[in-house]
């Protein structure tokens, strides 16, 4: 029966399913392999079915081991917020934030962060970086607190606040002849080789929904899986592309791309802070979005700029975004 599971054996349950390896798991949880192993088969006695399956080297979860890992889960991040809680009545602001972010946001995700700890620091960062599909997968799983990404569309009910602006421009090598004019037309820009990121990119998306419609199509030469890859590849000659200008935000200005005065550009998106419709945020993930809301508003009314570091516009309702 499940009552005689025990929480340790709930959570090592739990960092086998989400890392996908009985050594990973050990080394996450400072336990020897034995000790995971002999866990693992009393809580499959426990729940009286096998939890998971393994092939070659490879862990495969069992229907009943995914849905014991969810429970698992649930219950963890249940007790984490009551620890989390209580520490706040006691005064006391230490905690874990799991943060996840589309890849363009590594260039401004962390300096975030850095403030957010300096502030708050008792609490543990946790930054996962990855594509847009990865994220939206990890959205379904519930394996973070919070999701940072552009036009937060996808195949999930979100619930997502604005917080700066994310300007998308063309990006074109250094002594390139559109870099000369003072207003390039998207019939020009269409027949310049493109370099892209992969389908399903939301700058992607972005770029084809405007090119549509004008009626033109892209002309794409090389798709690439990073922005680094493609800001090298344009300083090579292999084309122009659309990406957020905050990819140059780290350069000196030196050996960079340079941005073309585009008929219809910048493509002004936002960057989002978000979390599923329905889901409990822990006092320390609330923290962080008030920290975001906040420096958001503070940017704007010290500025009155569109885009900072920080910040875009003045803090904005909720958006409920379904798909």
């Amino acid at each position: 029966m499940m009552r005689h599971a025990t929480f340790r054996q709930l959570e090592i349950f739990e960092t086998i399913a989400r890392l996908g390896s009985f050594t990973r798991a050990s080394e996450a949880l400072f336990l020897t392999q034995p000790t995971v192993s002999m866990q693992v088969r009393k809580l499959s006695d426990a729940v009286g079915l096998p939890l998971y399956e393994q092939i070659g080297k490879r862990i495969h979860l069992t229907d009943a081991g995914i849905e014991l890992a969810r429970t698992a889960r649930e219950i963890i991040d249940a007790l984490e917020r009551m620890d989390m809680s209580v520490a706040k009545m006691r005064g006391l602001q230490k905690g874990r934030l799991r943060l996840a972010v589309v890849t363009t946001a590594k260039y401004f995700a962390p300096m975030l962060l850095g403030e957010f700890s300096r502030n708050h620091p008792g609490i543990t960062l946790s930054l996962k970086v990855t594509n847009r599909e990865r994220v939206l997968e990890r959205v379904a799983e519930n394996l973070d607190d919070l999701y940072i990404l552009s036009e937060p569309l996808g195949q999930h009910d979100l619930v997502a606040r604005s917080f700066m602006e994310n300007p998308l421009v063309v990006l074109a090598p250094p002594g390139h002849p559109l870099a000369r004019r003072k207003q390039v037309t998207l019939d020009l820009l269409a027949a310049e080789p493109f370099l892209m990121r992969e389908p399903g990119s939301g700058t992607r998306l972005a770029v084809e929904e405007l090119f549509a419609e004008h009626g033109l199509k892209l002309n794409v030469r090389m798709e690439l899986g990073s922005n680094e890859a493609i800001k090298q590849a344009i300083l090579a000659g292999l084309g122009i592309s659309v990406l957020s200008r905050h990819v140059l935000v780290d350069g000196k200005g030196r050996g960079d791309p340079v941005i073309l005065q585009v008929q219809g550009f910048p493509i002004m998106r936002h960057w989002h802070v978000a979390y599923p419709q329905g889901k409990q945020l822990s006092v320390v993930a609330q923290l962080f979005l008030e920290f975001l809301l906040a420096a958001a508003e503070k940017s704007n009314a010290a500025s009155g700029a569109a885009v900072s570091s920080l910040a875009g516009k003045a803090r904005p309702p909720v958006t409920k975004v379904r798909s």
